[in-house]
């Protein structure tokens, strides 16, 4: 495999060390990433600024067409994309190329986007306009679930506003975005992005950074928190997409055989490493065992194992950590409810996990209210439609939700109810780029996608000409 480098000032430079990027399947080293030290962000951060005013003095019709020449060679590469996507982060080959392709999907809607002028008032006396500048230097933080595509959603917007950024993916999945800058380096100006990989200890030196003028976060609850920390000494732009206890509340009404599978596939997809996924299911009594018995029997089918073998449906948890963290999920599954289906570690390397289904659990188990991000899934039983709601809107988190249902005016009044930024009925993860959407409660701060979205990267200004 060749050799990675950051992206500093639009040359690919080694780092200052070395970091083992594992694979997930096999538990072998994949490949080495450079390591950069404080010395190298402070350049990259610096490059940024530097670029700043020329990139942002450009025609954004021109920026649109540098993002769409990214796009064009990112596609280019997709299978190459692809397959080291699976190599470093374990999701099945065909997951993948779903990533890549909506990566590049993401960056082709934005590349058609405009940022033009508002009149918000105008008479004999005075004309009163909106008009959008970019922000400066943004940081793009990005988590190791989706690595490619949740680093698009904060760049392909940015860039198109006019700012430059510093991108730092996770440390166990820096390839894929390592890779994207050697792109960016052929395409795009010097300084206007620069990638670089830290070992989890440059995060608060980038996001506290004086001349850093916003940062995109996607991430935990947990680490959330600290950046919103770290922001406050310069009051700096933030957004926050976070985690999600996300319910799933399936009414009365669906037929068990037709809605399971599509539980399922909710819960579990990416081996439960979704921050959208389901990761409660609510069922209603009289359906409960049905549907219980039907999701056993889909869990135990599921081909579970390395993301490159033709067949394989759900791959490895994508590090160790998060492997034993949902190794105590599974302890706690044991110990206070009843395993249908999985349950068990699989007996082969890599950071497997069986897609586990468990019934009969109170609504006051680590399971059910905590976050797990793993393929393990409480189905909890409820009698009425209230009380069902009261239990889903119990949490601290809120993303986002479904509701499962025939009939759609009843789903739609229970899914205004739900304390979340986005409910899909009879679907999941169904993203529509041009509708932008935000968090509730403790999972997040702002907005992604749609006009609001990009227009989140810039500093709206009020102009007030008296005529």
């Amino acid at each position: 495999m060749r050799e990675f480098k950051s992206l500093i000032n639009g040359k690919l430079v080694p780092g200052v060390a070395r970091l083992d990027v594992i694979n997930p399947a096999t538990e072998e080293v994949l490949a080495e990433a450079p390591r950069a030290d404080r010395a190298q962000l402070n350049e990259a951060i610096a490059a940024a600024k530097a670029a700043f005013p020329a990139w942002s003095a450009k025609p954004i019709r021109e920026r649109g067409a540098l993002l769409v020449k990214l796009a064009d060679a990112l596609e280019a590469r997709q299978d190459e994309f692809a397959r080291l996507l699976t190599l470093e982060q374990g999701k099945p080959l065909p997951e993948a190329h779903w990533e890549i392709g909506f990566t590049i999907r993401i960056i082709r809607h934005h590349a058609t986007l405009d940022l033009p002028n508002k009149i918000l008032k105008e008479d004999e006396t005075q004309k009163i306009v909106r008009h959008y500048t970019p922000l400066g230097v943004v940081a793009a933080i990005v988590p190791w679930n989706f690595p490619m595509l949740l680093l698009a959603i904060k760049v392909a917007p940015a860039l198109l506003a006019g700012n430059t950024l510093v991108a730092k993916p996770a440390p166990t999945t820096p390839l894929t975005t390592l890779r994207l800058g050697e792109i960016c380096s052929e395409i795009l100006p010097a300084g206007v992005i620069n990638v670089i990989v830290d070992h989890n200890d440059l995060g608060d030196a980038l996001s506290s950074h004086a001349d850093v003028a916003k940062v995109a976060f996607t991430g935990s609850t947990a680490t959330g928190k600290k950046v919103m920390c770290s922001v406050a000494g310069t009051l700096k732009r933030l957004i926050l997409e976070l985690g999600g206890n996300d319910a799933a509340i399936v009414l009365d009404d669906v037929d068990p055989i037709e809605v399971a599978p599509k539980l399922l596939v909710a819960a579990t997809m990416n081996a439960g490493q979704i921050c959208l996924g389901a990761k409660r299911l609510y069922v209603h009594d009289s359906q409960y065992d049905q549907i219980c018995d039907e999701l056993g029997r889909l869990a135990r089918a599921s081909v579970v194992g390395d993301g490159l073998e033709q067949g394989t449906q759900m791959g490895p948890l994508q590090n160790k950590a998060q492997f034993e963290k949902v190794k105590s999920y599974l302890e706690d599954a044991k110990r206070n409810g009843k395993i249908v289906a999985g349950g068990e570690v699989l007996n082969r390397k890599g950071y497997f996990i069986q897609p586990t289904i468990v019934r009969d659990i109170p609504d006051d188990a680590r399971l059910v209210t905590e976050e797990q991000f793993g393929p393990i899934v409480p189905v909890l039983r409820y009698s009425d439609v209230d009380d069902v709601i009261a239990r889903a809107n119990d949490s601290e988190y809120g993303l986002g939700g479904t509701v499962w249902a025939k009939d759609l005016d009843r789903a739609f009044q229970v899914a205004a109810r739900i304390d979340t930024g986005i409910v899909w009925i009879n679907k999941f993860l169904d993203v529509s780029l041009d509708v932008s959407f935000g968090a509730a409660k403790q999972s997040g701060i702002g907005t992604e996608f749609g006009q609001e979205g990009l227009e989140a990267f810039t500093q709206a200004k009020i102009i007030n000409m008296a005529k």
